[in-house]
């Protein structure tokens, strides 16, 4: 499949409509991905990016379809993740000697994973590579979201090729944002974010100045994975800015796991007197050990305030809260509050394992937690329901 981007640019990708998790077991994937190449012909034939390697001969044997594999001038390779690179290795092996355009990381990345002595030619932020009557023009993105990471922006035409940046995981065959459903459309744009960039918030904002500071026209935007936009592209731009604001939205997420419900029963209470002190604050509440970690972390993004509550099983922690709390506290949250809670049945160290660990995270910690011996009647309800109040009018 192959389809017209514009007069120069033309779309030469992967849609994967089986995908369901990505970076190994991380991030789900409901709505399945793309990965996104892109064959760009002027007076010389640039390729940019390819795919994933399960597609590699797939890929090839289309893209010599479109073009004559020797008449490629270059590959860019914007970032050596396997699932933007995958393919190189079989494209290579036909076309052995074609300049790979990539950042020196980038080089790092490539020969550790193919270990191949390919044609690298490094750039850096305002080299350029001519098609003749048109301009690649390079611009380094490191951390967003690896350390080898960058654009390249397409003169006369005004295309950029911003790779892991404003994509989606999201697999669609009209390929344009305004064709695609916009609700479902941002809510895999905003849980990309969440999940992959959010670390990288200082990057997200500084590399968006500088694109703002070039000062060029920009009519599309074509990322690796997902959707191009062309309806309006600076607004997922826009989008980017106020994600990397260490965002927040009035909600309140409550992550817990239960060994006979009385954790459970805690969190359902809690969250009641929440909804009764403040009724405009959405609560979402999450069984780690029965939901998708992906959505739960991008719940977190979305909130004001966290409450994490287990059980405590071997003087410890449930291992489903444990894992979670790992997740969150890899995601560098800024100025989110946080506090613990749990039942126990006799030493109830979960609250104060879980308190440390989400200070350890970067959350403001807003109390010492609250635990509950064995299961709550009415009276551990209604104590719930007080310090779920507490805890929310305490958010100011």
């Amino acid at each position: 499949m192959s389809f017209s981007v514009t007069r120069n640019v033309s779309w030469v990708g992967k849609i994967d409509w089986e995908l369901r998790k990505f970076h190994g077991e991380e991030y789900t994937t409901a709505r399945g991905s793309s990965y996104n190449s892109y064959l760009v012909r002027g007076e010389k034939t640039v390729l940019v990016d390819t795919v994933w390697s399960p597609y590699d001969r797939a890929f090839v044997q289309d893209l010599e379809r479109l073009v004559d594999l020797q008449k490629i001038d270059a590959v860019v390779v914007n970032h050596a993740e396997v699932d933007h690179s995958g393919a190189l290795p079989e494209l290579l092996s036909r076309i052995p000697d074609v300049p790979l355009y990539c950042s020196k990381n980038a080089v790092k990345s490539l020969t550790g994973y193919y270990h191949k002595d390919w044609n690298f030619q490094v750039v850096r932020t305002g080299d350029k590579f001519s098609l003749g009557n048109m301009d690649l023009v390079f611009i380094e993105a490191p951390m967003l979201h690896w350390p080898d990471s960058m654009f390249c922006y397409l003169t006369e035409a005004n295309v950029l090729f911003s790779n892991d940046a404003f994509g989606q995981h999201y697999a669609s065959e009209f390929m344009y944002d305004d064709l695609v459903d916009p609700c479902e459309l941002f809510d895999e744009a905003l849980k990309y974010y969440a999940n992959i960039l959010t670390p990288f918030s200082p990057s997200v904002r500084k590399k968006i100045d500088e694109l703002k500071s070039m000062n060029v026209p920009l009519d599309l935007i074509c990322p690796s994975h997902g959707v191009i936009w062309r309806s309006r592209p600076m607004n997922i731009v826009e989008k980017y800015e106020e994600w990397a604001d260490d965002y927040q939205e009035d909600q309140i997420t409550l992550l817990y796991d239960t060994m006979w419900n009385a954790t459970r029963v805690m969190a359902e209470a809690i969250a009641e007197g929440i909804r009764a002190a403040s009724p405009s604050t959405e609560v979402k509440l999450y069984n780690i050990a029965r939901s998708d970690r992906t959505v739960m972390v991008t719940d977190v993004f979305r909130s004001k305030a966290v409450l994490v509550g287990s059980s405590t099983i071997n003087n410890g922690i449930l291992s489903s809260v444990a894992g979670i709390l790992e997740e969150i506290r890899g995601m560098k949250f800024k100025q989110k509050k946080a506090a613990a809670f749990g039942s126990y049945g006799w030493s109830g160290e979960s609250v104060k394992l879980i308190t440390q660990r989400l200070r350890e995270g970067g959350f403001e910690i807003v109390n010492d937690g609250f635990k509950l011996l064995w299961q709550p009647g009415e009276e551990g309800r209604e104590q719930c329901r007080k310090w779920g109040r507490e805890f929310v009018n305490s958010l100011g």
